[in-house]
């Protein structure tokens, strides 16, 4: 029987591809939430039998052992897995709204997050966002350790009104509120091409710094419009995004004006570079130092999707982010708009 390759059949295909896809999913997200009600289960026998017959640690080592004689090969009941599973129950169990959401991610995740993050505003952050993002292990740790949620909290853009909802929290943890150019040779007195330059000449490390899925396009980016040369300094592209990102790089602090000439380069990028299947480009200008006060107003009506970073040539003396984090109130109030 000969099989038409028709556009009919292509679409009944992908449909028929997504269908398994989904019932896969959907298969391993209901043993994922099994595994884990019986962990919690086993974690509140646990505690239940601490506090009604005031057994130690010690009960916890002659558990697992006698687990594993009658469940020989099976992972997972190790006594300091069983000790995570005390712990998860006793971090969660008051929690009305974590403990459904630790459901929707794995034990292994759970328990980095879990041993990690010491609030619970920081636990309901990553767990939100590793489940929104299907963020493997090494991707959750590299995000930890790199500060994802003192980034998400202090750094300063426009894109909750500037980037469509879809792609706004993957714009917003891809721009740093500042970045450590420690592998620079520069002195604290430098040009911007100096700058440029030494950025270009550590292109692989600058690329590491800027964060996973950025490419390099090209520096001094021309454009031309009415015969008149205008050039961008650096010029990116960040792959999960599908968009173009103009760096603008400046010594001093930031001004108000670097804002509008921003705008005008991203237009341009839009009208004249980016393809049409791109998401619009998004702009970072990259400054020795801020006021914080100024870049929000200087932000606060600007059309075009913008951030403003900072950035150091040396570890010694690092910026604090905390002093720049929302109060505890506004911190949830922004992670509710994970769900």
């Amino acid at each position: 029987m000969k099989i038409i390759m028709s556009a009919e059949y292509k679409t009944f295909f992908k449909e028929i591809k997504e269908r398994i896809y989904r019932a896969q999913y959907n298969a391993l997200k209901a043993v994922n939430k099994k595994l884990i009600n019986l962990y919690w289960d086993i974690g509140k026998s646990i505690v239940a039998k601490q506090e009604k017959l005031g057994w130690g640690k010690a009960i916890v080592e002659t558990l697992a052992q006698d687990l594993q004689k009658d469940f020989p090969g099976i992972q997972g009941f190790s006594s300091a897995n069983l000790w995570r599973m005390r712990n998860f129950y006793l971090a969660y169990n008051k929690n009305e709204k974590l403990a459904p959401l630790v459901r929707e991610i794995s034990w292994t995740k759970n328990i980095i997050i879990l041993e990690r993050c010491k609030d619970d505003i920081r636990r309901e952050f990553y767990i939100k966002i590793t489940k929104k993002f299907g963020w493997t292990k090494d991707v959750l740790i590299n995000q930890i350790e790199a500060g994802a949620f003192e980034r998400y909290m202090a750094n300063q853009t426009n894109f909750d009104k500037a980037v469509p909802e879809k792609y706004r929290h993957q714009a917003k943890l891809a721009v740093k509120d500042e970045y450590s150019f420690d592998f620079l040779e520069l002195g604290e007195e430098h040009s911007e091409k100096e700058l440029e330059r030494a950025l270009l000449d550590n292109v692989r490390k600058f690329l590491i710094e800027m964060g996973s899925y950025f490419a390099f396009v090209g520096n001094q980016y021309r454009l031309e419009i009415d015969g008149e040369e205008f050039f961008i300094d650096l010029l990116l592209y960040h792959r999960q995004l599908r968009c173009l990102v103009a760096i603008e790089l400046k010594i001093g602090a930031f001004k108000p004006e670097y804002a509008g000439k921003m705008q005008f380069y991203l237009s341009a990028l839009n009208a004249r570079a980016k393809l049409s299947d791109e998401n619009p480009s998004i702009g970072i200008i990259l400054c020795k130092d801020k006021s914080r006060t100024i870049v929000e107003y200087a932000l606060k009506d600007t059309k075009k999707p913008i951030g403003v970073s900072t950035y150091k040539l040396t570890v010694k003396l690092p910026r604090e982010l905390k002093k720049y984090l929302p109060s505890p109130e506004e911190m949830i109030e922004r992670i509710q708009h994970w769900e």
